[in-house]
């Protein structure tokens, strides 16, 4: 069973990596870019201030920070547990792909920490800014996907990756606000 799935993985994969076309390289290229959402931060920091002031703002730094840091070392946790070759080192897979990155990254893939900080951020400031900015959870879960689907348009992971990842990612960024509003009531802030 778990060989049939992961072989429908890369099935999937090759078919939506093999979708990309040189002319929509460098638009996922920059997407992938861990700094291309730089300003998206900047504007989620500048109206999370807005709303929340500047002791609270700097709680949220905080909490970010850690949210971050959880997603990612977990996500590394996974990848040397696990032990599951990225696309670009799967010798079954390889020859038969598009790798858009002059290089393939680490060894191993499962699961995407690209996919699990983006959601994680998503959901964190879709929720805790859904009063604020009406649409903004949609939008930035839109982007969430587009920055894990980027992810599978140059080569360097697996779909399932990305949804574990992204799974984890939404599960986190749900508990971190939380943890977040429960902080502002507690120390009264």
């Amino acid at each position: 069973m778990l060989q049939e799935l992961l072989q429908l993985d890369k099935e999937l994969f090759l078919y939506l990596n093999g979708l990309g076309s040189p002319q929509w390289d460098n638009l996922f290229l920059f997407i992938s870019h861990k700094f291309s959402a730089l300003p998206l931060y900047i504007f989620l920091l500048v109206v999370s201030y807005r709303k929340l002031g500047l002791k609270r703002t700097f709680l949220l730094l905080i909490a970010i920070a850690l949210l971050i840091t959880a997603t990612d070392q977990l996500s590394n946790f996974f990848k040397y547990g696990v032990a599951r070759l990225r696309p670009c080192h799967d010798p079954e897979v390889e020859p038969f792909m598009r790798l858009v990155k002059s290089y393939c990254g680490g060894r191993y893939g499962y699961f995407s920490a690209h996919a699990a900080n983006a959601f994680a951020i998503a959901v964190f400031f879709g929720s805790l800014l859904k009063s604020s900015i009406k649409g903004i959870g949609i939008f930035l879960v839109f982007w969430a996907a587009l920055v894990a689907y980027s992810r599978i348009y140059i080569g360097v992971h697996f779909p399932l990756d990305i949804l574990t990842g992204a799974v984890i990612g939404s599960l986190f960024g749900w508990l971190f606000v939380k943890l977040f509003i429960f902080a502002l009531r507690k120390f009264s802030l």
